[in-house]
């Protein structure tokens, strides 16, 4: 199986601990964001994996080729201007489709700031046993971004911030605002679907799908441990999480 991370982000809210390095290089306990979210991938059956960089980007490239890239295949996407998630997918999008064989799987993508214990085997599953085009990996909590869902898990929209009317594509009699994990679980078709082009958030792809039918559907993980890590505080509570045994990594 194969899973894209996205570690191009520029790290600004993790400074100063991201000053001199790129966010996925900042450590937990020892362990560095990219190395945690590799060995969480490879737990779960993926072996090959593309890693977009821009911030620090040879120091990124350089720790993989000294850690003998994790006993996987990594390959890098570099992004000379940042992309954002959706352009990111879209650049890396020949890694997806370079085999026929290949091109009916389902890959994972995968933000490299986020830490979890979501069972990556069973949002796999669901999403297989769905048919759907895109599963993501929501929660009940707290958020300025919400996705908007109906009573069969189907995207409908999304609100951003309180204040601001919800973007509506698909109307529905009942909403709940979830809460997205930065984990999705993607068919390969999408690829061939994504019609924005340069700088564009994958969110957009998956609200203009919506609207035409697609099945973009909610995994809930409100079962399961996760931490956003954009912020010093969140890391250093991760390692007192993780000194603690609140969840196993």
């Amino acid at each position: 199986m194969k899973a894209m991370v996205l570690a191009a982000g520029l790290g600004t809210r993790l400074r100063p601990l991201s000053a001199d390095r790129p966010k996925a290089l900042v450590e937990i306990a020892g362990r560095t964001l990219l190395e945690i979210t590799l060995s969480r991938l490879r737990t779960f059956g993926v072996n090959e994996v593309i890693v977009n960089v821009h911030h620090f980007a040879d120091m990124l490239v350089d720790y993989l080729k000294a850690n003998s890239n994790f006993e996987m295949r990594i390959e890098v996407s570099r992004e000379d201007v940042l992309l954002d998630t959706g352009g990111g997918l879209k650049k890396a999008a020949w890694f997806f489709l370079e085999h026929a064989s290949s091109g009916s799987e389902p890959f994972i993508l995968h933000n490299v700031d986020v830490l979890s214990t979501i069972d990556l085997a069973r949002i796999v599953q669901q999403h297989e046993d769905s048919s759907s085009l895109v599963t993501v990996a929501v929660q009940k909590r707290e958020s300025s971004r919400q996705l908007l869902f109906d009573d069969n898990d189907q995207l409908c929209g999304r609100r951003v911030g309180r204040d601001r009317e919800p973007e509506i594509v698909r109307v529905a009699p009942h909403l709940e605002p979830l809460a997205f994990s930065g984990i999705h679980v993607i068919s390969p078709q999408l690829l061939t679907l994504m019609t924005e082009e340069g700088v564009f958030s994958i969110i957009d792809s998956y609200l203009r799908l919506a609207a035409q039918g697609e099945k973009i559907r909610a995994f809930h993980a409100d079962e399961y441990y996760w931490r956003d890590l954009g912020k010093p505080d969140s890391i250093r509570q991760a390692a007192h999480d993780l000194a603690e045994k609140v969840f196993l990594q």
